[in-house]
């Protein structure tokens, strides 16, 4: 019987199949990111929503709804460190995968396909990012900003659908490089800018009117608000459809845009 017999019949059950190798991959770097995972997001929440914030009114009208520097601050931080860890896990990972440890050929030469060996590594990376951002949830709760439970939960799974948006389009950048040196402009011109002014530290209300436009074009701003939504239960159900929207055209966008570049890498 030929291999094409044992062929994965769609790329979850193919995904299925490497759970065991990210498995090893976590358990033998986990060491490594348990810093920026778990103690990381302590540092944010005091430094800047508990001490900068006493210095800072909490006025509602603005801080968009929130009645406190740190009610609004901390769903900003939540969504950038979704952002974040995939920035980590999708750009030199990804290029090991390819030309150093050339991984991803092992996985293409059995009866995997590139959508099979593209879907597990993405849910490698849901699960570091569900992962941090559950430890930064239970470190925002004692703190008071969450209005609701469920507002909470909202706003913990909501991180799931910014790190696809982020994930895939950046894989397919990623997956198509020939070497690692535009990595240093996507962290420098990509995400520290995104991190700055896409609504997590300061209301772009207060940015001059290109810059608000360009901010709302981002997927942080779109993850940032829909997770202030939440935390501060005022869900305004139009705009949150508005920007579940944008981000799971984006990350479907980047899908193709990732099979196609990993394909044509993994045959030239």
């Amino acid at each position: 019987m030929g291999p094409e017999s044992t062929a994965p019949t769609n790329p979850f059950t193919g995904a299925a199949r490497v759970l065991d190798y990210w498995a090893i991959v976590y358990r033998r770097t986990w060491k490594g990111s348990a810093i920026t995972s778990f103690v990381t997001p302590l540092f944010y929440v005091l430094a800047m929503g508990v001490l900068l914030g006493g210095f800072i009114d909490g006025d509602p009208d603005q801080l968009e709804g929130a009645t406190s520097y740190l009610a609004f601050i901390a769903p900003g931080l939540l969504a950038a460190q979704a952002m974040q860890t995939v920035f980590g896990e999708v750009t030199y990972p990804v290029m090991s995968m390819i030309k150093w440890h050339r991984t991803y050929f092992g996985m293409t030469a059995t009866p995997l396909g590139v959508p099979d060996v593209i879907l597990s590594h993405l849910g490698f990376v849901l699960f570091r990012v569900g992962l941090s951002c559950a430890v930064f949830t239970i470190v925002m709760a004692p703190f008071g900003v969450f209005e609701t439970v469920l507002g909470a939960v909202g706003a913990f799974l909501v991180q799931f659908l910014v790190a696809l948006a982020f994930a895939t389009p950046i894989f397919a950048f990623s997956a198509g490089l020939k070497d690692e040196s535009p990595f240093a402009l996507v962290f420098r011109l990509g995400m520290i800018p995104l991190f700055l002014f896409s609504g997590a530290f300061f209301p772009i209300a207060n940015l001059d009117r290109w810059m608000q436009v360009l901010a709302k074009v981002t997927p942080l701003w779109h993850g940032v608000d829909l997770t202030r939504m939440l935390t501060l239960d005022q869900l305004d159900w139009s705009m949150a459809a508005v920007h579940v929207g944008y981000l799971v055209v984006l990350a479907a966008l980047g899908w193709f845009w990732a099979v196609h570049r990993l394909t044509k890498r993994m045959v030239t």
